[in-house]
């Protein structure tokens, strides 16, 4: 076992999780999805958006008045194919189940259906949504915009967020494909994690007002606020790495996360006016289609794997041990942390003993 470090059961975390959210004010019902969308996060290693974001994105958050725990969803335009949704700044994972389910429904009968949001919060990862798709034998796509934090291509100023372009997709394996990631080269819930972790960030993931790497985690958190530090998109710094695709694409996901809701973007994102703190209105979209409505599931299932197997039986490069496709690593963290639980560092059983005292909540002695 590392120094340091304890495990801790799924259930203990998830539960964990709810009591904290259901004492700062958020309904139980609301409180169960919150917590289940954070512990899969746990669940498949992508420790960066699990119990680690628990206190500083969502409790600190409610305690500031900028987090509705209450979530109050308004559907603003309905139609066969297509929903926008009002989320009044609640808690951005009950906004977006409900949106992804809305849009799995339609997709039932019609074969596609897209609902966006406006309004909303963070909402955790964003497979989780494309994964209640996938398991639906549906392909499901999801974004969502953020606070900035990318520098545009040949730019040092944080203006697009971390945006994430999200697709899951059933096959005939043990798990789907899964590609959830940032459309930049790191994300800010990762760089929190390497702060608590005490590690230094590589170089390339942020750069400052010189275009200068930063790799000091602690230091980046505080300078990625004040707009003295900026996060560089997928490809890194320039073209020559092909950082423009990350800035493209980030674009889009800016564009379909705000303008087709007609919400928030960009700078009016930053949580701050006049000096005080606000709700971020972010904006999410939500994409689910219908395999059926295209071809047999079974054939697209087996094709899918099919490629899949390709490329992981492809020939490696000399030193590498094994190829992997999108959802494998996340599929193999979930079996093994099945059996040893949920990693938890010095500080976040710090933090886990705070909530713990600031809610009066007991028997979570032995995560401290």
């Amino acid at each position: 076992m590392e120094e340091g470090i304890i495990y801790a059961g799924f259930d203990t975390l998830h539960l964990f999780m709810k009591e904290t959210l259901i004492a700062a004010g958020v309904p139980a019902d609301d409180a169960e999805i919150v917590s289940d969308v954070l512990i899969e996060a746990d669940k498949l290693g992508i420790d960066s958006h699990g119990i680690n974001r628990l206190k500083p994105i969502y409790i600190d958050r409610i305690r500031d008045g900028i987090l509705n725990p209450v979530t109050r969803f308004e559907v603003v335009k309905d139609t066969y194919t297509t929903a926008v949704i009002d989320g009044n700044n609640g808690m951005g994972h009950v906004i977006s189940k409900a949106a992804m389910q809305m849009a799995i429904d339609k997709a039932k009968v019609y074969g596609l259906g897209m609902v966006t949001v406006r309004n909303s919060s963070h909402y955790g990862i964003a497979g989780y949504y494309g994964m209640m798709a996938s398991s639906n034998d549906m392909i499901g796509i999801t974004g969502t915009n953020a606070r900035p934090s990318i520098a545009p291509t040949f730019g040092i100023d944080n203006m697009l967020g971390t945006n994430p372009l999200t697709f899951v997709i059933p096959t005939d394996e043990e798990f789907p494909f899964f590609l959830d990631c940032a459309t930049s080269v790191s994300q800010r819930g990762k760089i929190e994690f390497y702060a608590k972790s005490g590690k230094q960030l590589p170089k390339g993931w942020v750069i400052d007002r010189n275009g200068e790497s930063k790799t000091n985690p602690d230091e980046v958190l505080v300078d990625l606020t004040k707009g003295n530090a900026a996060l560089t998109p997928l490809g890194g710094v320039g073209e020559e790495t092909g950082g423009y695709k990350g800035y493209g694409y980030a674009t889009v996901v800016e564009i379909l996360s705000a303008a087709l809701q007609g919400g928030a973007f960009m700078n009016a994102l930053n949580g701050i006016e006049n000096g005080k703190k606000v709700p971020y209105r972010l904006g999410h979209f939500f994409i689910a289609v219908s395999i059926e409505h295209f071809t047999e599931i079974k054939d697209f299932k087996a094709i899918t794997g099919n490629i899949l197997r390709d490329l992981r039986n492809s020939s490696k490069m000399p030193g590498a041990d094994r190829i992997y496709t999108a959802g494998e690593k996340e599929y193999y963290h979930y079996l093994e942390r099945s059996q040893t639980g949920v990693p938890l560092n010095k500080a976040m059983r710090n933090e886990i003993k705070v909530l713990s005292e600031m809610f009066n909540l007991h028997g979570y002695e032995h995560l401290y």
